[in-house]
């Protein structure tokens, strides 16, 4: 079988690829810019845990992808410092279950102060109906897709580079 060997092109090529991924799913797809956001591109975040190298690639992806929100002057910086800080917390977190909530949180916190600033409604909404959308994509549909589905598949896990060797659902 062709194996791919993890060399820096390939690597290149691969996080490339994700950062595409991510901008078009977030871009052509609707209620990304919402208060309530499902992002579903953000079920890419959970990459993080598995490979530090999708921290720079999602960070990327976040960055060009807010540069079409309609808050862009503040989404860009805010909302890519929240998926940076939440990507690699993932990354250093051991467990998929702990590390789905770092997006939930940072973009939580962040996101839903610069709503609060941008549109003066209050806070806690703001936050939680980021919250709300955050943890529907990561912590429900993308842990339940990584872990019960990508996790158990070799290839993709090896495609991934998954630094952590983690193959099975337990």
């Amino acid at each position: 079988m062709f194996q791919l060997k993890n060399t820096a092109p390939v690597r290149l090529v691969r996080l490339a690829a994700v950062a595409a991924i991510y901008v078009v799913l977030t871009v052509f797809l609707p209620f990304t810019y919402e208060a309530v956001q499902f992002r579903i591109a953000e079920m890419l975040m959970l990459l993080c845990f598995y490979n530090k190298d999708y921290c720079v690639s999602l960070t990327l992806g976040c960055a060009i992808a807010n540069l079409f929100s309609p808050f862009m002057l503040l989404d860009v910086p805010i909302g890519t410092a929240a998926t940076l800080i939440a990507a690699v917390l993932m990354w250093k977190c051991p467990n998929i279950y702990v590390a789905s909530l770092f997006p939930v949180i940072t973009n939580a916190l962040m996101v839903g102060a610069e709503l609060t600033y941008i549109e003066n409604t209050p806070f806690l909404m703001n936050a939680g109906f980021v919250a709300l959308g955050e943890f529907v994509v990561v912590s429900i549909l993308g842990v339940a897709v990584f872990r019960f589905i990508l996790q158990r598949n070799k290839p993709f896990m090896r495609l991934i580079g998954n630094e952590k060797n983690i193959e099975k659902a337990a």
